[in-house]
């Protein structure tokens, strides 16, 4: 197995941006190559409830609304926290639910859905997968960008005073950082294996 090369930014921790405008929150995002065409690997990657065969936090879940995998098809994403991620700050832990809005979905090209709020308004929060053929198989990229803050990172740092805050998205950012290439790792060994992550 290679592993999934990444890159990171914590970007209002460390930047600003040209011009003066505000950086994204978090922009990170991490690739591998997999030995499968892009249509097979976006079949995978595009199938939101397997999601628990490779991501770190979410186990599954189902399609709520719209023809599953299609622009404005909502996800409820089932998620399980261990007490040890970023241990000291007031983040949910244990099994907690999402919904998120699909937002692109060009088959065998990229698949990206945003993160909803409570009141089912999409967030400036978006993963996504890009694809696109590589040395006869394909080139897998997995991103995440918050633009601005969630509903769930301001209930995080609503009492959090600035150092805390600071603290608390560079530990963030680490902690995306490693589940990136995690992910592209597990998915790697689905599309190319007999469909069992390691």
């Amino acid at each position: 197995m290679t592993e999934a090369a990444v890159t990171a930014t914590a970007g209002r921790t460390v930047t600003t941006a040209p011009g003066g405008a505000e950086p994204p929150l978090f922009e990170l995002a991490a690739e591998v190559y997999v030995t499968a065409p892009p249509a097979a690997v976006y079949a995978v990657v595009s199938d939101l409830p397997r999601s628990g065969e490779w991501s770190p936090e979410c186990v599954g879940g189902t399609w709520a609304t719209g023809e599953p995998a299609t622009v404005g098809a909502v996800f409820r994403g089932e998620n399980l926290r261990s007490p040890d991620v970023v241990a000291w700050a007031p983040v949910v832990r244990g099994t907690w639910f999402t919904e998120s809005e699909v937002v692109a979905a060009e088959p065998g090209v990229t698949f990206q859905w945003s993160m909803r709020d409570g009141s089912g308004r999409k967030q400036d929060s978006t993963w996504a997968y890009d694809i696109e053929p590589a040395h006869g198989g394909s080139r897998l990229v997995h991103r995440f960008r918050m633009g601005t803050a969630t509903e769930g990172i301001r209930g995080i740092t609503a009492e959090m005073d600035a150092d805390a805050r600071a603290r608390f998205f560079a530990e963030w950012s680490d902690k995306l950082a490693a589940d990136l290439p995690r992910t592209l790792a597990r998915i790697k060994d689905v599309v190319e294996g007999d469909g069992t992550p390691s």
